[in-house]
């Protein structure tokens, strides 16, 4: 393992004044933790395995990293530098979201101090064990490791060198390996403020290597990435290769707004070297050849932290007034939901007093909701959705006029029509004509044939018939007892959450509020079941004066239509309005003709009668 030493005028370039204020405030923000919740402004390394990603860190912020050319980052380095009177060097693990919580404590509890980078490789290795990366172990981890850098002369930045990406599985890197590191890249790219340095190796054809592909997604417009180039040097002079990259540093074929920067790298195979003779050697090289006719700008690291300090800065001013409205956002969220908790409720005395206080403001909403008075804020814009579910009566009274239209729309099962037409019918309703239905009784009537005379019809067809008519009853029923049933349930979880906090709120509604609401919907389907039964299975009873009513007015309106046709087949008219009569016609026939208007069919006429005691029953019930 070659040794590097430490240079801290290697970050100048990325400390102008102008940014320290800056970056004091969002290094402050990070030190907080606030970069769980919001996405703080930071500079990103990534690039395809043995790129020369850590190499392109090294260079830019001055801090040298225990590297081999055969070894590669396994998992996420934080390089968070701070300016402090002190100065020092501190290790530790943030552990993955994704880690269970018996592995979380002791990964979040390493932590060690340096007073220089000579220990680095062995905390480096002691870190590697603590998240379980190992030769026969798993090669990869999402755990992130930090080191913090502070000092009189150490401006405030955070650089983030990331695993490489992988191609291929392979006997060390297994296929979940591939996908591990590609997720790990993927996440840090989408953060928004996060400026994406996208390192190439020279070595290989640019088209093939994965971060170019995955910087595009993540930043589709190219506004925050800028492409590094390394390893010029192992490009063949006045080749077409050489050619190529070249025109990919002009920003002419692969375009980001940022541009391309190159690089040339040390070999780490060489022995000891420090950065001086780095940037010595990366001078001399980039002096002659092709890249001689290339803008200084593009070439070097000095050339390279003044452009991230200006990028940096740049991202920084452009992304605060978003981030501060974003922080307050969620601070705001934040006291909303410790507002929720209330007091200490740390004995059972104050417990007892919470939910004394929170009972009461369930019951004062439910109250208002009941009553119609929607004047709480709780109750929000009616035009909302969820500002309408909190409106229980509103809710209650349009359920229940929607099942009352529904009933009188499809809780028949047949409708006398004049034709087969269906357009007008609501589903499941079956159109029949007068007479297909009076063949239908007949039918029926020959099957339930009893002790009733000719002519006659035995009372119980009137049974038969009504259970036919009012088979969709109890599935309108039942379809309107869920939606009342679903509509409690989400206007009582609404309630629940305003009332408590979040932990809170979710114990009552499945401790109490659940169980009481299932109790409930298995009263009422054992209620409708027994004001169903008499309708199912029971004789057809009824006090309904209304009910003679109603069979008169059946039957005259059925003679009327019969009249009406004979009246205009005797005349020999389309209709009966005046002036088409002939008023010399002799109605001793029309009187004669109606007489004889009988139904001579006496099977037939009890069908008619049972048809019209049907009817008239069933507006009734």
């Amino acid at each position: 393992m070659v040794s590097k030493s430490f240079y801290p005028d290697a970050l100048n370039g990325l400390c102008s004044k102008d940014q320290l204020d800056l970056l004091d405030s969002v290094d402050c923000l990070r030190s907080q933790g606030i970069s769980h919740y919001v996405s703080l402004p930071q500079i990103i390394v990534c690039g395809d395995q043995s790129s020369g990603k850590s190499s392109v860190l090294e260079a830019i912020s001055g801090v040298s990293f225990p590297t081999k050319s055969n070894l590669c980052t396994r998992f996420p380095t934080e390089l968070v530098l701070r300016k402090t009177s002190h100065i020092g060097v501190r290790v530790s693990i943030v552990p993955h979201h994704s880690r269970s919580e018996s592995e979380q404590p002791p990964l979040g509890s390493f932590h060690e101090k340096l007073d220089g980078f000579d220990g680095l490789p062995i905390l480096i290795e002691n870190a590697k064990a603590a998240m379980g990366i190992s030769t026969h172990g798993k090669a990869f981890s999402k755990d992130l490791l930090r080191i913090e850098v502070s000092g009189p002369d150490r401006p405030h930045l955070t650089i983030v060198d990331l695993p490489g990406l992988i191609h291929s599985e392979t006997k060390q890197q297994s296929a979940s390996d591939v996908e591990l590191v590609q997720d790990v890249v993927q996440t840090y790219m989408k953060e928004p403020r996060s400026i994406i340095l996208a390192v190439i190796s020279a070595k290989n054809d640019y088209a093939n290597q994965i971060v170019l592909k995955l910087a595009r997604i993540a930043d589709q417009r190219g506004n925050r990435t800028l492409g590094v180039i390394t390893k010029p040097d192992t490009l063949v002079p006045d080749s077409e290769s050489e050619a190529m990259y070249v025109s990919l540093a002009r920003n002419q074929d692969v375009e980001f707004r940022l541009g391309w920067h190159v690089l040339k790298n040390m070999d780490s195979e060489t022995g000891e070297w420090s950065l001086i003779d780095r940037d010595v050697k990366e001078e001399a090289f980039f002096s002659q050849g092709i890249w001689e006719e290339l803008s200084r700008s593009l070439l070097g690291v000095d050339k390279l932290r003044s452009r991230l300090s200006q990028v940096l800065l740049g991202q920084i001013a452009a992304e605060l007034p978003s981030l501060i409205d974003e922080i307050e956002i969620k601070s705001n969220a934040c006291r909303s939901r410790l507002d929720k908790l209330g007091e200490p409720r740390a004995t059972l005395d104050e417990q007892r007093r919470y939910l004394l206080h929170i009972s009461q403001s369930f019951q004062s909403l439910v109250k208002a909701s009941v009553d119609g008075t929607y004047n709480d804020p709780f109750f929000n814009n009616a035009e909302s959705e969820t500002g309408y579910q909190k409106r229980i009566r509103a809710v209650m009274q349009n359920l229940n006029l929607d099942f009352a239209e529904d009933l009188a729309r499809r809780g028949h099962r047949r409708e006398i029509t004049g034709s087969k037409d269906t357009t007008r019918l609501p589903g499941g309703v079956v159109p029949v004509t007068r007479d297909e239905f009076l063949d239908h009784i007949q039918r029926l009537m020959r099957r339930t044939r009893g002790r009733e005379l000719p002519g006659t019809f035995n009372p119980m067809i009137v049974a038969d018939l009504f259970l036919e008519q009012s088979v969709p009853w109890e599935a309108i029923i039942r379809s309107h007892i869920d939606r009342v049933w679903k509509a409690a349930g989400d206007f009582l979880s609404l309630a629940a959450i305003h009332i408590a906090d979040a932990a809170t709120s979710k114990v009552l509604f499945q401790k109490i509020f659940e169980p009481a609401l299932n109790q409930l919907l298995g009263s009422l389907n054992v209620k409708t079941a027994e004001l169903l039964t008499p309708h199912q299975k029971s004789h057809p009873i009824t006090y309904n004066h209304y009910f003679t009513e109603t069979l008169q007015k059946v039957r005259n309106e059925r003679s009327k239509n019969e009249y009406s046709r004979i009246v205009k087949n005797f005349f020999g008219v389309s209709t009966l309005e005046p002036d088409y009569i002939d008023r010399h016609k002799d109605l001793r026939q029309l009187v004669t003709a109606l007489v004889q208007s009988t139904e001579p069919d006496m099977n037939r006429f009890a069908c008619s009668e049972a048809l019209d005691c049907m009817e008239a029953y069933y507006k009734v019930i």
